[in-house]
């Protein structure tokens, strides 16, 4: 077959590198987006924090004076004192405790151990999760210690040494999975009583069938009366899951810190709504590099050819210096106008923050309000909180799906949870309702519902089968 050349004439459609860094900023939440500006102060050089006095106002900005080469970039904050002069921040000093593992080695420490065998140890500690179980396979641990450390193990010794493992505090730590873990904690237990041995029982030889609440069959099994039976799954709900949350004095770097993005005060019968910028710095073009560029550049327009490269480098440094701080302005420009409307939909809502006044809403509605598309709408509520009178609040969780009742009315998802939580709060334990039960009773209440929706919204809530949530 032969090569040939021909012109093709098509039409694509591309993102600029600005509105790619628009889209990428637009989806930070606060926390993220202040490490964002703080690697693009380290990377950009012609771009720098501007400090400001401690009692300095802020006033209003135009977008038009980021674009001037000859004047400093200003602040692109819309607003910074969010409390008043008498109400600063005080600092907060942090004290920080020992880790889980740094707890579980110094208790090693007090054993009998070679030196082999506690560096064998302290590596399987450090393969615990901070839950406190050890997911990992022993004979992938054996190869990784062969590898990092240059010691031939087995999983046999492994074994051995896990045993150690599991007979300190806390209680059930170093466990491989859930009946492992309860069943060290029953084994470090004092007492020896006919509820804990029945108890120790259970979780050996029909775990299984305890685990999917198979109680009449077990109790049948057992040859126990219900009484003897219910002492010791008492005995079992003492025990605990997650040995590794029983240890704190480390903390935890999971925990999560929410920083909200809006600030939303009601007042006087009227809301006040504002960006929260108080942990942003503020950035400018460096006016060093814009007097360079102009240095660089004759009286007659022209630049020198040793100067030409350095002359790229600068303009292209401070017209990416320009470009992120337009995005930055540009992001906030976004927030605040879709979050007016979310505002403005949501309003009985946020007076008093009573769910049960929540519209029912999604993302098309504030997309309709705003003229932005829908996937700019899910960027801005994705991980971005309010804060308000009656709490932080996460903006995705206020758009629900809208369900119809027997006389039209259009009533928000939320409402119709809260019910079903409650049916299931105050149901017989010993009797627990199925789905098609709960569909009927929220069907007597007007609620057109379906048994599949049903099953839907109650996974949505966490809540387990009828079966899983009987209790004797």
């Amino acid at each position: 077959m032969a090569i040939n050349q021909k012109q093709v004439l098509s039409l694509q459609q591309k993102l600029s590198p600005q509105q790619i860094q628009m889209i990428k900023l637009l989806e930070l939440p606060a926390m993220q987006l202040e490490q964002r500006i703080k690697q693009e102060l380290e990377e950009n050089v012609a771009l720098e924090e501007e400090e400001r006095a401690p009692d300095e106002e802020p006033r209003e900005i135009s977008v038009d004076e980021y674009l001037r080469e000859d004047d400093d970039t200003p602040s692109y904050k819309s607003r910074i004192n969010n409390y008043s002069k008498e109400d600063r921040q005080r600092p907060v000093t942090l004290s920080g405790g020992r880790s889980l593992q740094e707890y579980l080695i110094e208790q090693l420490g007090y054993r009998d151990l070679s030196e082999r065998d506690m560096r064998l140890a302290t590596y399987l500690v450090g393969s615990i999760d901070e839950d406190g179980y050890l997911r990992r396979d022993l004979g992938a641990v054996a190869d990784d210690i062969a590898f990092t450390q240059g010691i031939e193990t087995t999983p046999d010794e492994l074994e051995r040494l896990l045993g150690v493992i599991h007979e300190l505090e806390p209680a059930g730590i170093g466990a491989r999975n859930l009946q492992e873990c309860l069943l060290l904690q029953m084994d470090q237990r004092r007492n020896d009583t006919p509820a804990v041995r029945l108890a120790r029982r259970i979780l050996t030889a029909h775990f299984d069938e305890f685990v999917k609440k198979h109680y009449e069959k077990l109790m049948a099994r057992l040859q126990v009366s219900e009484e003897e039976f219910r002492d010791a799954i008492e005995e079992i709900r003492r025990l605990t899951p997650k040995p590794g949350n029983l240890y704190s004095e480390g903390g935890s770097d999971t925990t999560p810190y929410v920083v909200p993005d809006f600030v939303l005060d009601w007042h006087d019968g009227r809301f006040d709504l504002s960006l929260n910028s108080s942990g942003l710095p503020e950035v400018r073009v460096n006016r060093r590099y814009v007097e360079m560029m102009r240095d660089l550049v004759g009286s007659d327009g022209t630049v020198k050819e040793k100067d030409r490269e350095t002359l790229q480098f600068v303009k292209s440094r401070i017209d990416s210096a320009k470009w992120f701080i337009t995005a930055i302005r540009q992001r906030q420009d976004t927030l605040m106008r879709t979050m007016r409307a979310i505002l403005d939909y949501q309003q009985e809502y946020f007076k008093d923050g009573d769910r049960g006044k929540l519209r029912p809403m999604i993302l098309k509605d504030i997309a309709d309000r705003t003229g932005l598309d829908i996937s700019t709408v899910s960027r801005v509520v994705n991980s971005k909180y309010v804060q308000t009178q009656f709490g932080i609040i996460l903006l995705k969780s206020l758009f629900s799906e809208a369900m119809q009742t027997e006389s039209g009315e259009e009533v928000s998802s939320y409402e119709v949870k809260n019910l079903l939580r409650r049916f299931v709060d105050e149901e017989d334990k010993r009797r627990p309702l199925t789905d098609e039960a709960l569909m009927e009773m929220l069907r007597s209440r007007g609620y057109l519902i379906a048994r599949r929706t049903v099953a839907k919204y109650r996974e949505m809530l966490d809540i387990p089968v009828a079966r899983l949530r009987r209790q004797l």
